[in-house]
């Protein structure tokens, strides 16, 4: 190549092309493993895989069970590439792994009275077909409990602890014009094959099974929506079945229930329930009398999760208050509210006591005849799992007798310092119509980052989950590196902002959601501090479509959009999401079988509209994903390279709903931040 009788200019940007490109030829790049599926996605480089680790590291950790007779618990933590079980012997000891494999383990629960063994499930690929297994720890011998094709629930020990219930549903995607039957298993776990079915029900939403105290009898909900669900008994011996209905039962408007557990005496439930609410209360239905007695009258917040210790005589409960959680006690007495540890503003989960508890948790140990020795025996310690802003999620118990909080697990990356990462702000705008609407945005440091900063908006899935101001994990890295600011909305149609805010997004009312990402528009360009030019949007499963629904409605208000999981076509996904789920989401979205509700999913599908998209869209799928089939992704794609708007396809042949394995969720956060880089910070 000869730059002789060149200007000097040109000579110059040739010459720095020349060396741009030797560069180039040298550079380390990172080389995708085989089950990832590349289409228009540039090379990574070592380099950026070098400066992001730190934030890739952190290792969250949450309780699965306490051990039956010792002061350990069982927790889920990332061994590796996924999340597996661990031991962990005692406040900060070092967590054991007890399993260690290519999927993720999804919950286990001891055998109660020795725990001598584990049950677990565990599915394939992201695939959620959860199969049932026994860990026998003496041995770690591994021993399938249920059918490897049929898709098993969360198993339910009796008081006794001698035998399991579970359900087990088919796995059909082709059965769009039948209802799917789900099956109510009894079985010895360790005599897997003497498993019988003792009941069936028509739908796949059958949950929450729970033995009652003489393990006679059953309590379960049928969950028909995030609005409706009923509360049902059963007897085992004769399989008759009862739906429990109060005496003056309102059938104007739906009750949503959950939760549901016998009392000591079997003659009672506890639950939580909306009956004449907003929120999610917690309640005592008494059976014989058919009457509800709300526990919580005084708190105007949804009720998320209560464990009961018969010995501590307490009702331990979590309240959501503007997305943070409260953790609060009842006196099983006299169900007044008793003092509460103090605890920082975060998330809270996963209630449990340590014995003299509740059904399915922890007396079983005791009715089971073990005797009441120590003091890891006494019921007084409830654990629980605790993130913020600042902690990526770790284990904590309450001991009531030393009135103290005990730190069980340390999950933070030791290469950050946790108080450098940013705190959330609630914010709140006016919708088109004057309904008020919330959420949460994460900024820079302004000393670091002056002037206007560019915005993403994460739009959470659901689309009854709710964005709280926890642990945003990787999204940190946007912050603090990056200069972005990440806004986490609450639109229409979110939890904990009671039921009737839940219900605005139903069926024709679908699209007022997209509406709300329309008003937040207007919200940042009257910000100082934020650049509405330069605003990227993004987000999961029924986030996914928000994202395409938005590059459809609002292309000249984004720079650009990135859709994980997502539903483009309204019929389709319905027709193709697995039978066990279909009719769930057809209450939700609108019954698709219906003419008119048919034309109308039509007319909202982003498909349908994706001429409109004209700024660059990054794609996300999981080629296993049983709830957004592959095929919502694959249609997207093609249409939009046949109108030629840039489009990057990014596929993980093993993997589901969401990137689960640590190796494919980082290759994909590197790739967001190119993404980012060339179409949001340029």
């Amino acid at each position: 190549m000869h730059l002789i009788g060149k200007p000097l200019f040109a000579r110059a940007l040739l010459w720095l092309a020349i060396v741009t490109a030797a560069t180039a030829a040298h550079a380390q790049f990172l080389k995708p493993t085989d089950n990832l599926v590349i289409d228009g996605i540039p090379p990574i480089s070592e380099e950026l895989v070098t400066k992001v680790q730190a934030y890739t590291d952190f290792k969250p950790s949450s309780i699965v069970a306490w051990h039956p007779t010792q002061h350990a618990m069982l927790i889920r933590m990332r061994l590796n590439n996924t999340l597996q079980l661990h031991l962990v012997a005692s406040p900060g000891a070092r967590p054991d792994p007890l399993t260690d494999f290519p999927d993720a383990v999804n919950g286990a629960s001891y055998q109660p009275g020795k725990g001598e063994y584990i049950l677990f499930q565990k599915a394939s690929g992201g695939d959620e077909v959860f199969q049932i297994f026994r860990l026998d720890l003496a041995t770690r011998k591994v021993t399938a409990i249920s059918d490897p094709d049929v898709r098993a629930s969360a198993p339910a020990w009796s008081r006794k602890g001698d035998r399991i219930v579970y359900t087990t549903t088919t796995i059909d995607r082709n059965t769009a014009s039948r209802v799917p039957m789900t099956r109510l298993i009894l079985a010895d776990p360790l005599k897997p094959e003497t498993a019988k079915t003792i009941a069936t029900f028509q739908g796949g939403g059958w949950r929450g099974f729970r033995f009652s105290p003489d393990d006679k009898r059953l309590v379960y909900a049928e969950y028909v929506s995030a609005n409706e669900s009923h509360l049902w008994t059963m007897h085992i011996a004769s399989g008759i079945k009862k739906r429990v209905v109060l005496a003056k039962k309102d059938d104007a408007v739906p009750v949503s229930y959950n939760q549901a557990r016998f009392s000591r005496d079997g003659r009672k439930l506890f639950a939580t329930s909306d009956r004449n609410s907003e929120y999610r209360h917690l309640v005592m239905i008494d059976l014989g009398k058919g009457t509800e007695t709300v526990l919580t009258p005084k708190l105007q917040h949804d009720v998320t999760d209560f464990s009961i210790s018969t010995s501590a005589r307490r009702i331990a409960f979590i309240t959501n208050e503007n997305g943070s959680s409260v953790l609060r006690f009842l006196d099983l007495n006299t169900f007044a509210e008793l003092p509460r540890p103090a605890l920082l503003p975060g998330e809270i989960s996963g209630l449990h006591w340590k014995s003299g508890g509740d059904d399915d948790r922890a007396d079983a140990a005791v009715t089971a005849g073990e005797p009441k020795t120590g003091k890891d025996q006494t019921g007084h310690e409830v654990a629980f799992n605790v993130s913020s802003a600042r902690s990526p999620g770790d284990v904590y118990s309450w001991s009531v007798a030393a009135t103290r909080i005990i730190r069980w697990t340390h999950s933070g990356s030791p290469a950050l310092n946790p108080l450098d990462f940013a705190e959330p702000k609630l914010l709140r705008w006016k919708s088109f119509d004057g309904l008020m609407i919330s959420g949460f945005i994460y900024q820079p440091d302004a000393t670091k980052f002056p002037g206007k900063r560019p915005v993403v908006i994460n739009i959470h899935g659901g689309p009854e989950s709710q964005a709280r101001p926890g642990f945003i994990g990787r999204n940190n890295y946007m912050i603090n590196e990056s200069g972005i600011a990440m806004l986490y909305p609450n639109v229409r149609g979110s939890s904990g902002f009671g039921k009737t805010f839940l219900a605005l997004d139903n069926g024709m009312k679908r699209e007022d959601s997209v509406k709300d990402i329309g008003a937040l528009f207007d919200w940042i360009k009257e910000q100082p501090d934020l650049d509405a030019n330069k605003v990227l949007v993004m987000g999961g499963s029924y986030g996914g479509y928000m994202a395409l629904a938005v590059a459809t409605h609002y292309p000249d208000r984004i720079a650009s959009a990135i859709d994980i999981v997502g539903i483009s076509n309204w019929v389709t996904f319905l027709s193709n999401t697995e039978s066990y789920r279909r009719d769930l989401r057809r209450v939700e979205y609108g019954d698709e079988r219906i003419p008119e509700m048919r034309r109308f999913l039509e007319s909202i599908s982003p498909l349908n509209h994706a001429q409109k998209i004209r700024k660059p869209l990054f794609v996300v799928h999981g080629r296993n994903d049983p709830r957004v089939p592959y095929t919502e992704a694959e249609q997207i794609v093609a249409q939009l390279k046949k109108q030629g708007t840039p489009v990057w396809f990014l596929t993980a042949n093993d993997e589901g709903h969401g990137f689960a394995k640590k190796s494919n969720a980082d290759f994909l956060f590197y790739a967001q931040i190119k993404f980012m880089e060339q179409t949001l910070l340029k």
